[in-house]
Protein backbone atom coordinates (compact mmCIF):
# COMPACT_ATOMS: atom_id res chain seq x y z
CA UNK A 1 0.00 0.00 0.00
CA UNK A 2 1.11 3.10 -0.94
CA UNK A 3 1.80 5.71 2.32
CA UNK A 4 0.64 9.31 1.77
CA UNK A 5 2.79 12.30 0.31
CA UNK A 6 4.89 13.67 3.11
CA UNK A 7 4.22 17.39 3.87
CA UNK A 8 0.31 17.72 4.22
CA UNK A 9 -1.13 20.18 5.37
CA UNK A 10 -3.43 19.60 8.79
CA UNK A 11 -5.17 22.04 11.18
CA UNK A 12 -6.13 20.23 14.09
CA UNK A 13 -8.77 22.72 15.96
CA UNK A 14 -8.71 22.21 19.84
CA UNK A 15 -5.75 22.32 22.37
CA UNK A 16 -7.06 19.16 24.66
CA UNK A 17 -4.85 16.22 25.07
CA UNK A 18 -6.25 14.80 22.00
CA UNK A 19 -5.48 17.93 19.91
CA UNK A 20 -1.96 18.46 20.93
CA UNK A 21 -1.44 14.83 20.77
CA UNK A 22 -2.47 14.57 17.32
CA UNK A 23 -0.11 17.32 15.88
CA UNK A 24 3.17 15.69 17.98
CA UNK A 25 2.09 12.85 15.90
CA UNK A 26 1.64 14.15 12.60
CA UNK A 27 4.51 16.34 13.57
CA UNK A 28 6.72 13.42 13.80
CA UNK A 29 5.73 12.09 10.61
CA UNK A 30 6.61 15.06 8.08
CA UNK A 31 3.43 16.86 8.06
CA UNK A 32 2.93 20.34 8.85
CA UNK A 33 0.92 20.77 11.76
CA UNK A 34 -0.99 23.76 12.77
CA UNK A 35 -3.45 23.80 15.94
CA UNK A 36 -6.19 26.55 16.50
CA UNK A 37 -7.57 27.24 19.74
CA UNK A 38 -10.41 29.44 20.66
CA UNK A 39 -8.58 30.76 24.29
CA UNK A 40 -6.13 32.95 23.85
CA UNK A 41 -3.52 31.48 25.98
CA UNK A 42 -4.33 27.38 25.66
CA UNK A 43 -4.81 26.12 29.06
CA UNK A 44 -6.56 23.00 30.71
CA UNK A 45 -9.77 22.63 31.90
CA UNK A 46 -10.86 20.77 34.93
CA UNK A 47 -9.14 18.64 37.94
CA UNK A 48 -7.61 15.18 37.85
CA UNK A 49 -7.89 12.14 35.18
CA UNK A 50 -6.31 8.72 34.94
CA UNK A 51 -4.31 7.44 32.67
CA UNK A 52 -4.87 4.06 32.03
CA UNK A 53 -2.48 1.43 30.18
CA UNK A 54 -3.98 2.64 26.79
CA UNK A 55 -2.68 6.28 27.64
CA UNK A 56 0.35 5.40 28.40
CA UNK A 57 1.33 3.37 26.04
CA UNK A 58 0.37 6.59 23.67
CA UNK A 59 2.55 9.07 25.54
CA UNK A 60 5.43 6.01 25.80
CA UNK A 61 5.18 6.30 21.75
CA UNK A 62 5.47 9.78 21.78
CA UNK A 63 8.34 9.73 23.89
CA UNK A 64 6.36 11.86 27.19
CA UNK A 65 5.58 8.83 29.43
CA UNK A 66 8.97 9.67 31.63
CA UNK A 67 7.69 13.19 32.20
CA UNK A 68 4.09 12.44 33.11
CA UNK A 69 5.07 9.43 35.21
CA UNK A 70 7.19 11.72 37.12
CA UNK A 71 4.18 14.14 38.19
CA UNK A 72 1.97 11.82 38.50
CA UNK A 73 0.50 9.32 40.94
CA UNK A 74 0.07 5.43 40.69
CA UNK A 75 -2.89 3.85 41.12
CA UNK A 76 -3.43 0.26 41.58
CA UNK A 77 -6.95 -0.22 42.75
CA UNK A 78 -10.27 1.36 42.31
CA UNK A 79 -12.40 0.90 45.93
CA UNK A 80 -15.88 2.09 47.29
CA UNK A 81 -17.52 2.05 50.06
CA UNK A 82 -21.10 2.29 51.19
CA UNK A 83 -21.72 5.47 53.93
CA UNK A 84 -24.02 3.91 55.89
CA UNK A 85 -22.66 0.27 56.43
CA UNK A 86 -19.14 0.66 55.90
CA UNK A 87 -19.13 -2.30 53.45
CA UNK A 88 -16.37 -2.15 50.62
CA UNK A 89 -19.29 -2.69 47.78
CA UNK A 90 -16.17 -2.05 44.86
CA UNK A 91 -12.67 -3.68 44.62
CA UNK A 92 -11.22 -3.84 41.25
CA UNK A 93 -7.20 -3.79 40.85
CA UNK A 94 -5.01 -3.92 38.09
CA UNK A 95 -3.02 -6.68 39.30
CA UNK A 96 -4.35 -9.89 37.41
CA UNK A 97 -3.10 -8.27 34.44
CA UNK A 98 0.49 -8.02 35.77
CA UNK A 99 2.83 -7.20 38.54
CA UNK A 100 3.31 -4.15 36.56
CA UNK A 101 0.32 -2.79 35.19
CA UNK A 102 -1.79 0.25 36.54
CA UNK A 103 -3.00 3.22 35.94
CA UNK A 104 -1.24 7.20 36.61
CA UNK A 105 -3.27 9.79 38.16
CA UNK A 106 -2.43 13.32 37.01
CA UNK A 107 -3.86 16.31 37.22
CA UNK A 108 -5.24 18.29 34.14
CA UNK A 109 -2.98 20.74 34.01
CA UNK A 110 0.23 18.77 34.37
CA UNK A 111 -1.08 15.99 30.98
CA UNK A 112 -1.89 19.34 29.28
CA UNK A 113 1.52 21.14 30.38
CA UNK A 114 3.78 17.98 29.31
CA UNK A 115 2.39 17.78 26.16
CA UNK A 116 1.77 21.63 25.37
CA UNK A 117 5.72 22.00 25.96
CA UNK A 118 6.24 19.30 23.27
CA UNK A 119 4.57 21.10 21.12
CA UNK A 120 6.88 24.19 21.88
CA UNK A 121 9.67 22.06 21.67
CA UNK A 122 9.14 20.74 18.10
CA UNK A 123 8.14 24.60 16.87
CA UNK A 124 4.67 23.16 15.69
CA UNK A 125 2.11 26.39 15.12
CA UNK A 126 -0.27 27.19 17.79
CA UNK A 127 -3.05 29.91 16.75
CA UNK A 128 -4.99 31.21 19.79
CA UNK A 129 -8.06 33.12 20.16
CA UNK A 130 -9.20 31.59 16.92
CA UNK A 131 -12.43 30.11 17.29
CA UNK A 132 -13.63 27.70 14.51
CA UNK A 133 -17.29 28.14 14.14
CA UNK A 134 -17.63 26.14 10.22
CA UNK A 135 -15.18 24.53 7.30
CA UNK A 136 -15.58 24.81 4.20
CA UNK A 137 -14.38 22.61 0.74
CA UNK A 138 -13.25 24.39 -2.61
CA UNK A 139 -11.03 23.03 -5.79
CA UNK A 140 -7.75 23.64 -3.58
CA UNK A 141 -9.07 22.19 0.19
CA UNK A 142 -10.31 22.70 2.80
CA UNK A 143 -10.75 26.14 5.06
CA UNK A 144 -11.33 27.03 9.31
CA UNK A 145 -13.98 29.31 9.46
CA UNK A 146 -14.02 31.73 12.20
CA UNK A 147 -14.99 35.37 13.21
CA UNK A 148 -11.69 36.52 12.06
CA UNK A 149 -12.26 35.37 8.69
CA UNK A 150 -10.78 32.16 7.33
CA UNK A 151 -7.92 29.96 7.72
CA UNK A 152 -6.42 27.46 4.81
CA UNK A 153 -6.73 25.72 2.28
CA UNK A 154 -5.51 22.50 4.36
CA UNK A 155 -5.64 18.63 2.82
CA UNK A 156 -7.18 17.72 6.17
CA UNK A 157 -8.93 19.33 9.24
CA UNK A 158 -8.58 17.43 12.50
CA UNK A 159 -11.37 18.39 14.71
CA UNK A 160 -10.38 17.83 18.63
CA UNK A 161 -12.54 21.18 20.30
CA UNK A 162 -14.70 18.70 22.31
CA UNK A 163 -18.48 18.03 22.37
CA UNK A 164 -19.99 21.16 21.71
CA UNK A 165 -17.81 21.55 18.69
CA UNK A 166 -19.85 23.16 15.67
CA UNK A 167 -17.60 21.51 12.67
CA UNK A 168 -19.60 18.27 13.52
CA UNK A 169 -22.12 19.16 11.27
CA UNK A 170 -20.00 17.78 8.94
CA UNK A 171 -19.73 14.54 10.09
CA UNK A 172 -21.22 11.52 7.95
CA UNK A 173 -23.85 11.20 10.24
CA UNK A 174 -24.27 14.66 12.79
CA UNK A 175 -24.62 13.42 16.47
CA UNK A 176 -28.06 13.53 18.34
CA UNK A 177 -26.84 14.76 22.18
CA UNK A 178 -28.23 12.58 25.15
CA UNK A 179 -27.49 14.91 28.17
CA UNK A 180 -27.48 12.79 31.34
CA UNK A 181 -29.52 13.37 34.23
CA UNK A 182 -26.24 13.67 36.93
CA UNK A 183 -22.84 15.35 36.60
CA UNK A 184 -20.50 16.67 39.24
CA UNK A 185 -18.30 19.50 40.72
CA UNK A 186 -15.19 19.11 41.26
CA UNK A 187 -12.07 20.34 43.03
CA UNK A 188 -8.38 20.17 43.51
CA UNK A 189 -7.07 20.11 47.07
CA UNK A 190 -4.07 18.72 49.14
CA UNK A 191 -3.17 15.17 49.56
CA UNK A 192 -4.35 13.83 52.62
CA UNK A 193 -1.97 10.59 53.78
CA UNK A 194 -4.55 9.89 56.72
CA UNK A 195 -7.36 7.61 56.17
CA UNK A 196 -6.61 6.96 52.36
CA UNK A 197 -4.69 4.89 50.08
CA UNK A 198 -2.50 6.91 48.24
CA UNK A 199 -2.60 3.85 45.34
CA UNK A 200 -6.16 3.99 44.88
CA UNK A 201 -9.21 5.91 43.64
CA UNK A 202 -11.49 6.03 46.87
CA UNK A 203 -15.21 6.45 46.16
CA UNK A 204 -18.08 6.82 48.78
CA UNK A 205 -21.83 5.72 47.87
CA UNK A 206 -24.97 6.11 49.33
CA UNK A 207 -27.33 4.18 46.98
CA UNK A 208 -26.87 5.66 43.52
CA UNK A 209 -27.53 9.26 44.45
CA UNK A 210 -24.77 10.07 46.41
CA UNK A 211 -20.97 9.42 44.94
CA UNK A 212 -18.11 10.78 46.47
CA UNK A 213 -14.49 10.24 44.96
CA UNK A 214 -10.87 11.09 46.69
CA UNK A 215 -7.85 10.72 43.94
CA UNK A 216 -4.56 11.22 44.23
CA UNK A 217 -2.94 12.99 41.49
CA UNK A 218 0.23 13.65 42.23
CA UNK A 219 1.96 16.84 41.64
CA UNK A 220 0.93 20.07 38.68
CA UNK A 221 4.77 20.84 38.66
CA UNK A 222 7.41 18.65 40.22
CA UNK A 223 8.44 20.50 42.73
CA UNK A 224 5.09 21.31 43.75
CA UNK A 225 3.01 19.79 46.64
CA UNK A 226 0.82 16.27 45.92
CA UNK A 227 -2.88 16.82 45.19
CA UNK A 228 -6.08 15.15 44.75
CA UNK A 229 -9.10 15.80 42.83
CA UNK A 230 -12.10 15.99 44.93
CA UNK A 231 -15.39 15.30 43.45
CA UNK A 232 -19.10 15.27 44.24
CA UNK A 233 -21.78 13.84 42.26
CA UNK A 234 -25.34 15.67 41.91
CA UNK A 235 -27.17 16.82 38.91
CA UNK A 236 -26.56 20.05 37.41
CA UNK A 237 -30.25 21.82 38.15
CA UNK A 238 -29.96 21.41 41.70
CA UNK A 239 -26.66 22.69 42.01
CA UNK A 240 -28.18 26.32 42.01
CA UNK A 241 -29.87 25.13 44.99
CA UNK A 242 -26.69 23.51 46.29
CA UNK A 243 -25.14 26.70 46.30
CA UNK A 244 -27.96 28.85 48.45
CA UNK A 245 -27.76 26.75 51.45
CA UNK A 246 -23.96 27.69 51.45
CA UNK A 247 -20.78 25.75 51.31
CA UNK A 248 -21.18 25.33 55.42
CA UNK A 249 -24.63 22.66 54.52
CA UNK A 250 -23.27 21.03 51.85
CA UNK A 251 -19.64 20.35 54.24
CA UNK A 252 -21.83 19.22 56.84
CA UNK A 253 -23.78 16.50 54.21
CA UNK A 254 -20.43 15.49 52.87
CA UNK A 255 -19.40 14.64 56.39
CA UNK A 256 -22.09 12.85 57.31
CA UNK A 257 -21.33 10.25 54.34
CA UNK A 258 -17.69 10.58 55.04
CA UNK A 259 -16.35 12.32 57.95
CA UNK A 260 -12.74 11.53 56.57
CA UNK A 261 -13.21 14.12 53.82
CA UNK A 262 -12.69 17.03 56.50
CA UNK A 263 -9.49 18.05 55.74
CA UNK A 264 -10.25 17.63 52.11
CA UNK A 265 -13.12 20.38 52.85
CA UNK A 266 -11.42 22.86 54.33
CA UNK A 267 -9.68 24.09 51.54
CA UNK A 268 -12.81 24.64 49.69
CA UNK A 269 -14.25 27.53 51.59
CA UNK A 270 -16.70 28.58 48.89
CA UNK A 271 -18.41 26.98 45.95
CA UNK A 272 -15.77 29.44 43.46
CA UNK A 273 -13.04 26.66 44.36
CA UNK A 274 -15.25 23.98 42.26
CA UNK A 275 -16.23 23.53 38.99
CA UNK A 276 -19.38 21.83 37.59
CA UNK A 277 -19.26 19.15 35.32
CA UNK A 278 -22.18 18.58 32.86
CA UNK A 279 -21.99 15.15 31.20
CA UNK A 280 -23.58 13.91 28.05
CA UNK A 281 -23.83 10.80 26.03
CA UNK A 282 -22.61 11.11 22.31
CA UNK A 283 -21.41 8.73 19.68
CA UNK A 284 -20.17 9.90 15.77
CA UNK A 285 -21.30 6.52 13.65
CA UNK A 286 -18.35 7.47 11.35
CA UNK A 287 -16.25 10.23 13.17
CA UNK A 288 -15.29 11.25 9.82
CA UNK A 289 -16.57 13.41 6.69
CA UNK A 290 -14.86 14.50 3.55
CA UNK A 291 -11.64 16.30 4.76
CA UNK A 292 -12.08 16.35 8.63
CA UNK A 293 -11.52 13.58 11.16
CA UNK A 294 -12.51 13.72 15.03
CA UNK A 295 -11.16 12.56 17.85
CA UNK A 296 -11.63 13.19 21.66
CA UNK A 297 -14.68 14.39 22.83
CA UNK A 298 -16.40 15.86 19.07
CA UNK A 299 -16.50 11.84 18.27
CA UNK A 300 -17.40 10.06 21.27
CA UNK A 301 -18.31 11.59 24.48
CA UNK A 302 -19.77 10.02 27.58
CA UNK A 303 -19.92 9.88 31.78
CA UNK A 304 -16.55 9.48 33.29
CA UNK A 305 -17.29 5.84 35.18
CA UNK A 306 -14.97 3.93 32.89
CA UNK A 307 -12.60 7.15 33.57
CA UNK A 308 -11.49 6.74 29.26
CA UNK A 309 -12.19 9.93 28.15
CA UNK A 310 -8.10 11.56 28.01
CA UNK A 311 -7.39 7.94 27.11
CA UNK A 312 -9.63 7.57 24.27
CA UNK A 313 -8.46 10.81 22.87
CA UNK A 314 -4.93 9.63 23.14
CA UNK A 315 -5.90 6.57 20.99
CA UNK A 316 -7.74 8.34 18.64
CA UNK A 317 -4.87 10.50 17.71
CA UNK A 318 -2.29 7.35 17.30
CA UNK A 319 -4.93 5.71 15.21
CA UNK A 320 -5.38 8.65 13.53
CA UNK A 321 -1.71 9.32 12.64
CA UNK A 322 -1.08 5.21 11.64
CA UNK A 323 -3.97 5.57 9.58
CA UNK A 324 -2.07 8.41 7.56
CA UNK A 325 1.06 6.64 7.44
CA UNK A 326 -0.79 3.43 6.03
CA UNK A 327 -3.26 4.59 3.61
CA UNK A 328 -2.88 6.25 -0.10
CA UNK A 329 -4.75 9.09 0.49
CA UNK A 330 -6.44 11.41 3.04
CA UNK A 331 -10.04 9.88 1.92
CA UNK A 332 -8.60 6.42 2.41
CA UNK A 333 -7.30 7.25 5.77
CA UNK A 334 -10.15 8.64 7.26
CA UNK A 335 -11.60 5.34 6.25
CA UNK A 336 -8.94 2.90 7.70
CA UNK A 337 -9.15 5.63 11.41
CA UNK A 338 -12.69 4.94 11.08
CA UNK A 339 -11.70 1.04 11.51
CA UNK A 340 -9.41 1.30 13.86
CA UNK A 341 -11.53 2.68 16.45
CA UNK A 342 -14.87 1.41 15.55
CA UNK A 343 -15.71 -1.05 18.08
CA UNK A 344 -13.11 -0.24 20.48
CA UNK A 345 -14.88 3.36 20.57
CA UNK A 346 -18.59 1.66 20.67
CA UNK A 347 -17.76 -0.73 23.34
CA UNK A 348 -16.72 1.16 26.30
CA UNK A 349 -19.20 4.06 25.39
CA UNK A 350 -21.89 1.73 25.47
CA UNK A 351 -20.64 0.25 28.69
CA UNK A 352 -20.42 3.77 30.59
CA UNK A 353 -23.45 3.95 29.40
CA UNK A 354 -25.08 0.86 30.69
CA UNK A 355 -23.09 1.18 33.81
CA UNK A 356 -24.01 5.22 34.78
CA UNK A 357 -27.53 3.97 36.38
CA UNK A 358 -25.64 1.61 38.38
CA UNK A 359 -23.41 5.16 39.97
CA UNK A 360 -24.98 8.08 39.23
CA UNK A 361 -29.41 7.71 39.52
CA UNK A 362 -32.55 8.13 40.98
CA UNK A 363 -33.00 3.91 41.43
CA UNK A 364 -33.34 1.86 43.99
CA UNK A 365 -32.77 -1.55 42.70
CA UNK A 366 -29.71 -0.92 40.24
CA UNK A 367 -27.48 0.30 43.50
CA UNK A 368 -28.53 -2.84 45.69
CA UNK A 369 -27.86 -5.20 42.18
CA UNK A 370 -24.29 -3.49 42.24
CA UNK A 371 -23.28 -3.74 45.47
CA UNK A 372 -24.09 -7.44 45.73
CA UNK A 373 -22.86 -8.35 42.48
CA UNK A 374 -19.47 -6.36 42.08
CA UNK A 375 -19.00 -7.09 45.93
CA UNK A 376 -19.45 -10.88 45.36
CA UNK A 377 -18.85 -12.42 42.19
CA UNK A 378 -16.20 -9.30 41.54
CA UNK A 379 -13.62 -11.43 43.36
CA UNK A 380 -13.61 -14.34 41.36
CA UNK A 381 -10.34 -14.38 39.55
CA UNK A 382 -11.78 -14.41 35.97
CA UNK A 383 -14.15 -11.72 36.68
CA UNK A 384 -11.52 -9.99 38.64
CA UNK A 385 -9.53 -10.40 35.60
CA UNK A 386 -12.39 -9.34 33.23
CA UNK A 387 -13.13 -5.90 35.65
CA UNK A 388 -9.22 -5.36 35.42
CA UNK A 389 -9.36 -5.55 31.80
CA UNK A 390 -12.08 -3.50 31.29
CA UNK A 391 -10.59 -0.26 33.37
CA UNK A 392 -7.97 -0.65 31.96
CA UNK A 393 -9.18 0.07 28.54
CA UNK A 394 -7.40 -3.09 26.84
CA UNK A 395 -10.77 -4.69 26.08
CA UNK A 396 -10.51 -5.67 22.36
CA UNK A 397 -7.27 -4.76 22.33
CA UNK A 398 -6.95 -1.02 20.93
CA UNK A 399 -3.14 -1.23 20.63
CA UNK A 400 -2.57 -4.32 18.38
CA UNK A 401 -4.43 -2.86 15.93
CA UNK A 402 -1.96 0.22 15.44
CA UNK A 403 0.91 -1.44 16.47
CA UNK A 404 1.63 -0.32 19.60
CA UNK A 405 2.39 -1.99 23.04
CA UNK A 406 1.40 -2.10 26.20
CA UNK A 407 3.48 0.27 28.71
CA UNK A 408 4.74 -0.76 31.92
CA UNK A 409 6.60 0.55 35.42
CA UNK A 410 9.49 -1.44 34.23
CA UNK A 411 9.30 0.26 30.62
CA UNK A 412 9.21 3.94 32.37
CA UNK A 413 11.72 3.42 34.68
CA UNK A 414 13.93 2.29 31.39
Amino acid sequence: MANLRNQLDIAIVGAGPGGLATALFLHRAGHRATVFERFDTAHPVGSGLMLQPTGLAVLQALGLDGQIGQLGARVDRLTGTDSRSGRTVLDVGYAPLGPNVHALAVHRAALFNVLHSAVQRKGIALVTGFTATAMTTGETGHWLQSDRGREGPFDLIVDASGARSPLRVAARFPPKPRPLTYGAIWSTVPWVDSGFDRHALSQRYRKSSVMIGVLPVGRQTGDGPELAAFFWSLKPESYDGLRARGIAAWHDEVLSHWPETAPHLSHMASFEQMNLARYAHETLRVPAGTGIGFVGDSAHCTSPQLGQGANMALLDAAALATALDRAGSVAEALELYCRFRRWHVRFYQFMSLALTPFYQSDSRTLPFVRDVLVSGIGKLPPVAALLAQLVSGQMLRPLRAISLAPVTSADRAA
